[in-house]
């Protein structure tokens, strides 16, 4: 008996040390599977791409790295997006979007509302709070607190932003040589509002201003680009358009049915967005929009976010994304065209945000003017989100 308690007691340990490892390494192995940056020569960039660069106001309608367990006050050797590198970058305002359901295989086509959520597993790898595991609106309100956190702890360099007067103090600190990023927390698909209108309440004092209504699954607001059957807003998902429009928040359709955009664009009069998406006449894949239906978002006085990943542009590399901007112009209009990476999204890519001068290089090259230039990497978006945030 006394030598079968010493074994037990090895074993325990054993299972302890091994427990500890996986929750050690497991969860930076996951993302770096997850958000690649492939191999690459540093890019060439010319003297003047840099320059406009450097002088450019930046902002990107969407990235990921709350979901994943990093220090974001730190640069990272994994990923996309830090604050370092958005530094480096040249990004003066980023959108933090907050995942909460995610099925597993991501499939771009169809999902069933019972596809096994990969969040689920991933909150629990990363010793996410255990209110986290089972509600998807703790799921939000836990990545919110982390952005907070962050800014507390950034010497100044991370400003969360909720309002007009905010963001116009950001840009007159950057012009004043201040090195600073804006984060503003959005949320990819509706999922955490858990069917509650109270819980958007819950999340717009946490700081979200930018709610994405569907991500790969149908739910309580309506059909998904990606669900069962073109689905367009149900009862419960026009009452949260209502309150996205009355608060001053930012309503994106990215992953939405086609059917939820025309239900949407019936009973709004804002700036609507695609946050992270390509053009489909310049890369016709199903999570492309048809271009006739963006025409419609960008009459709104909108805007679409172009990604830098291939299942949207059907090439990843700086010149492939410059040249379905410059597609997108052509169809969209200079004034309807943004930036959104999709960065830490799962998605492989072939630059982080500290790169970002290479898509100016791209553009000046592509043929881009100066000034579509600054409306695309930046100035489009400011309009909407003045449009948009209270005062």
């Amino acid at each position: 008996m006394q030598v079968f308690g010493k074994w037990l007691g090895r074993f325990i340990v054993f299972m302890a040390i091994l427990v500890a490892g996986f929750l050690t390494f497991a969860p930076g192995f996951v993302e770096k599977s997850r958000n690649l940056v492939a191999d690459h020569s540093p890019y060439t960039v010319s003297v003047t791409a840099q320059d406009l660069h450097n002088s450019l106001v930046i902002g990107d309608w969407h990235a990921d790295p709350l979901l994943w367990k990093r220090d974001l006050t730190e640069r990272g050797t994994r990923g996309h997006v830090d604050i370092p590198r958005l530094i480096e970058g040249n990004v003066a305002i980023q959108v933090f979007t907050a995942v909460t359901k995610s099925p597993a295989g991501q499939n771009y086509q169809t999902n069933s509302a019972d596809t096994r959520d990969n969040i689920t597993l991933l909150a629990i790898g990363q010793m996410w709070p255990p209110r986290t595991w089972s509600s998807l609106a703790e799921r939000a309100l836990y990545q919110a607190e982390k952005l907070h956190n962050f800014a507390a702890r950034s010497n100044g360099q991370l400003r969360v932003i909720t309002t007009r007067s905010e963001l116009d103090q950001l840009l007159i600190d950057r012009d004043a040589g201040q090195k600073i990023v804006g984060g503003i927390l959005g949320i990819e698909g509706a999922h955490p509002l858990e069917g509650d209108i109270a819980n958007l309440d819950r999340l717009e004092a946490s700081g979200y201003r930018l709610i994405g209504l569907q991500h790969f699954f149908d739910n309580d607001v309506g059909g998904s680009l990606h669900g069962i059957g073109n689905q367009g807003l149900t009862d419960f998902g026009r009452e949260v358009v209502a309150q996205i429009v009355e608060r001053n928040m930012i309503l994106d359709l990215a992953h939405s049915s086609p059917q939820v955009v025309r239900d949407v664009l019936e009973i709004t009069d804002i700036p609507l967005i695609v946050s992270h998406t390509g053009l489909h006449s310049a890369c016709r894949v199903h999570r492309n929009f048809p271009d006739d239906l963006m025409q419609g978002i960008v009459a709104t006085g909108g805007v679409i976010g172009i990604g830098y990943w291939a299942n949207v542009t059907c090439d990843d590399s700086p010149d492939g994304i410059a040249h379905v901007i410059k597609s997108a112009i052509d169809v969209l209009g200079e004034d309807h065209i943004s930036l959104g990476s999709d960065f830490d999204g799962s998605v492989p890519t072939a630059m982080d945000t500290s790169e970002l001068s290479a898509l100016t290089d791209s553009l000046l090259r592509a043929g881009l003017s100066e000034a579509q230039i600054r409306k695309v990497m930046g100035e489009n978006m400011l309009r909407v989100l003045r449009a948009r945030l209270a005062p």
